[in-house]
């Protein structure tokens, strides 16, 4: 899914009150936070993550590999936090701007 920039906006204003639900550390990206940001898009379509100083790898290039993992958008990432976002297909809370 490909966001404008005016969705992209919307969401970063979402996502700005938001506290982090998942931190990525040391052993970077295992099928286990793949799987637990999977379920959080089950509760929620806007999830924030934090990526900890421990860890060595690029934020950009987890976020891109977690968004292709779950089929979700990155929305940003800035520093070490990273916002992704997955339309909930049933029961979608949030309504994009067109």
């Amino acid at each position: 899914m490909t966001l404008t920039s005016k969705q992209r906006a919307y969401l970063k204003g979402l996502a700005s009150t938001l506290t982090p639900v998942f931190q990525i550390g040391k052993a970077s990206l295992t099928p286990e936070v793949t799987k637990a940001v999977e379920e959080g898009f089950h509760t929620r379509e806007l999830v924030k993550i934090t990526v900890l100083k421990n860890c060595l790898e690029d934020p950009r290039e987890i976020a891109s590999a977690l968004a292709e993992r779950t089929h979700a958008t990155v929305v940003q990432v800035i520093g070490k936090k990273i916002v992704l976002y997955k339309k909930d297909k049933d029961n979608p809370k949030i309504i994009l701007p067109l």
